[in-house]
Formats: C-alpha cells, structure tokens, sequence
C-alpha cells in the first residue's frame, strides 16, 4: 500500500472511498470491500481519509481516538487498497464548498472513476455535502457513486460513538464485534520499573498514542502480537498505584507461559474481556496473588 500525507499528489483512474475512518468498523471494512470490487483490474483502490482527527480543530478538548494515525495506517496494510491518503483536515479545508471539495479533490486531485460512501456520508462546509451532491455532479465529474447502507448490530446502526462509548464501559466484546476485529493499542516496548521480575511477572510495557481512547483502567485479558507472532496475555492498563505515585497511564502486559524480549520493538495488544477494575495492594506479595488469580480467568476465557 502506498501512504499518501499531503496535498501535493495527483493520481489517475482510481476508485475511491472517503471518511474519517476514525474506528475501522465492520461498516467501513463493508466500504473497503465495494471499492475492491468497483476497482477491479482497471482502476486503482483508494482510501481516502484525514491526517487529523476533525474535533480536534476546532476544540480544545482531547480528541478521543478509536485508532492513532498509526494504527489506521496498520489496518488499512492489512485490507490492502493500493492507496491511503492522509489528508490534512485545515480550516481551508472544513470551509471548502462541497462543489469545490468535488471538483478540486474527487475530480482533479484523485481523478475519481468511482465514488464509495456511507448512505449518511456528509462533507464540505459545514457538513452541508451530502448523496444527493453526489448525484447531482457524478455525470458531470464522470465518476459513478456507489452509497452504502449503515450497518446494523443488535438493532442499531454501528457508528464509531456507538462504539467510543462501549469502550467507555469495558464492554470489549460488543466493541470487537462491532470493530470487525479486536480493538487493540499499538506501540514501542518501553523500560519499566522492573517490579514486575521481583515478583516473576515480567511484562511488556508501552505508553499509548496521543488522543488514544482507552477503556476503563484495569485488567483485561489479551494477546500480546510481536514479530508475526501471537501471545496469551494479561494486560493492566492504569497508573499502578501499588508500585508507583505517579498518574501517567501505561499498558503493561504479562504473557502467559512465555517470556520474550520485546524492549524497543513495536508491539499490537488486543484487548478481548474485562477482568477486574485497577486496585490498589499493601504488599507486592498480595499483588502477586491477584495476579495469578487474572492469569487463571484469563487461561479460562480463552479456553486453554
């Protein structure tokens, strides 16, 4: 996959779905899947989506990311178009005039043989583009449109704030399948305080992306992915108060019957159930028993 960051490009022929693509759920992979297939042989497959998070323009609060810029980039590698655009979300930008946006980008920057959307999708100005915009230019820009249903889970529509708030709430199962894949933290294996030897639970330790929504500190029963390789793991995500007085938030994961060096390489952990809330202990020996009690729940949980 080639990984567009810029304005500056120019590209031919291509058949292209765009969005914020914020959470990757099963309703985008749906999108990813059509413009597959509208490409086919002739045309390139395009996704096309925005470098930055779009509240974070215009709000001084946090943005609350499903997925970093990196870990989107890790997933569309995976779905493998032959193009991500990350495009830079500008107050130019938001207030380009959704006849501009088309003329300018889908017809000129993209050369846009076919369009892929969500029935719901909207951009421009003030949001103020919509299907029918779509419609109303497509003959004119040569491009054909393809607008796709939202997609349904237990009786309502999957969207990426359906999804913020399960993650919100620890509900990682109903957050998986909504994902169409395990919500998972991806990042560079860190020295820690090394307690975790004294107490023969050594783990791998990361601090998560900037604007990275996280569930509920906790403990959460994982896999641990590294070198193309997968691991039974269990992951506390908090500020582990027992050993430390500090309120910086990391990721630290113990694999299960295995011990591996990963200091310095990029790790993906994968977050399947919810354990128990992050407590605070009078002993490491005390500690240690919690722990190898969440070992136990989470070997059960995943049937091994």
């Amino acid at each position: 996959m080639k990984h567009i960051t810029g304005s500056d490009f120019q590209l031919n022929n291509t058949c292209v779905t765009l969005g914020k693509f914020d959470g990757i759920h099963t309703g985008h992979r749906l999108l990813m899947k059509k413009v597959m297939e509208a490409a086919g042989d002739d045309l390139e497959s395009v996704v096309f989506t925005f470098q930055y998070h779009p509240a974070g323009l215009f709000s001084k609060k946090e943005p609350e990311l499903i997925y970093t810029e990196e870990e989107k980039i890790t997933i569309f590698e995976s779905l493998m178009p032959d193009v991500m655009i990350s495009y830079p979300f500008t107050r130019e930008t938001a207030s380009m005039e959704p006849e501009v946006f088309i003329r300018e980008i889908i017809a000129g920057k993209l050369n846009a043989r076919a369009v892929v959307v969500g029935e719901d999708f909207r951009f421009g100005k003030n949001r103020s583009g919509t299907i029918e915009t779509f419609k109303k230019f497509q003959e004119e820009f040569g491009f054909k449109l393809f607008a796709l249903p939202k997609m349904i889970y237990k009786d309502e529509e999957i969207s990426s704030t359906r999804i913020r708030n399960e993650i919100k709430a620890g509900n990682m199962e109903e957050v998986n399948v909504m994902l169409g894949e395990p919500y998972f933290i991806l990042g560079e294996v860190l020295h820690g305080k090394k307690i975790g030897r004294q107490m023969d639970f050594r783990t791998a330790n990361l601090i998560p992306g900037y604007g990275k929504l996280l569930p509920p500190n906790g403990v959460y029963a994982t896999k641990v992915l590294c070198d193309g390789k997968e691991y039974l793991s269990v992951t506390n995500i908090g500020v582990n108060p027992t050993i430390s007085k500090g309120n910086s938030i990391t990721i630290e994961s113990h694999l299960l019957d295995h011990y591996v060096e990963m200091y310095g390489k990029t790790i993906k952990v994968e977050l399947h159930h919810y354990i128990r809330p992050e407590l605070t202990f009078e002993t490491l020996d005390e500690l240690k028993v919690q722990i190898q009690d969440d070992i136990v729940i989470t070997k059960q949980y995943f049937h091994c």
